[in-house]
């Protein structure tokens, strides 16, 4: 295995980021963050990447900020990235996360907290091995939240459950995490590997621009009027009715036949 603290793999359209830090349990220090960036803006910008993958290596997805360097940057007053590393690393990494015009999946083999948990907030999926869980470890460094975790929690567990789980936090198991609405699914470890794979097939075979095209129409009602709303879906439309994919499907429907999509 690479020294390299984010791997990329790029395979018939699913790019899967891998965070490989697992002696460290997958936390984020200064240079995994800005690999990561990096990273997820390469296969955000990608039109041949058709479906993005995040998991981790060793038994930890992610448990977020290095509190040992955090701790480092304390001692020797450099506020400077202590403090700018939300805007700098976290806010633009968890936005290509969540807006990206493609759909993204989090397979979440272990453990994740504070930041690491937001990032799997931020994707589509989240499909866990029955050993994995959340924390939402924030208060416990007294902390707010981030990585957009005020957005995105209280959309899957509503607000009252949310700042009861950011108040008091507690790792939640992964069958918790399910009846929470937090997984969409959780599979036994043997399985895990084979249900990420064959997802991400399938989101990578789909339509593409239909897939984006959804994923932002509803990230926008979130903040939206229903006018508002009902616009955006339009401009949405009109984008997707103009794709290859859609005249192929169109073709393939008047045919009898099952659509091949290209994500174009």
């Amino acid at each position: 295995m690479t020294d390299q603290p984010v791997l990329l793999d790029v395979t018939d359209g699913v790019a899967t980021i891998t965070l490989n830090r697992p002696d460290a349990m997958n936390s984020l220090n200064i240079a995994t963050k800005e690999a990561l960036l990096e990273t997820v803006r390469t296969v955000a910008e990608d039109d041949d990447v058709r479906c993005v993958v995040l998991t981790g290596t060793g038994r930890a997805f992610c448990v977020g900020q290095d509190l040992k360097e955090h701790i480092q940057l304390l001692e020797t007053g450099d506020s400077d990235a202590l403090f700018t590393t939300v805007d700098k690393h976290y806010n633009p990494t968890v936005t290509l996360l969540a807006t990206m015009n493609k759909p993204v999946i989090a397979a979440v083999q272990g453990i994740a907290a504070g930041a690491g948990a937001s990032l799997a907030f931020a994707c589509d999926f989240r499909i866990l091995s029955d050993t994995a869980g959340f924390n939402l470890a924030f208060t416990g460094v007294a902390l707010s939240c981030d990585t957009g975790a005020s957005w995105t929690l209280p959309r899957l567990v509503g607000q009252a459950k949310a700042l009861e789980l950011l108040y008091f936090p507690s790792t939640l198991s992964a069958d918790e995490s399910k009846e929470l609405g937090l997984a969409t699914k959780v599979v036994p470890g043997d399985d895990f590997a084979g249900e990420v794979g064959a997802l991400a097939a399938r989101l990578a075979a789909g339509p593409t621009q239909s897939f984006g095209s959804i994923r932002r129409s509803v990230a926008n009602s979130a903040g939206a009027s229903f006018e508002d709303a009902v616009a955006f879906e339009s401009a949405m439309m009109q984008h997707t009715g103009a794709t290859s994919d859609h005249a192929a499907a169109v073709a393939a429907f008047v045919a009898k036949q099952k659509p091949v999509f290209h994500g174009r």
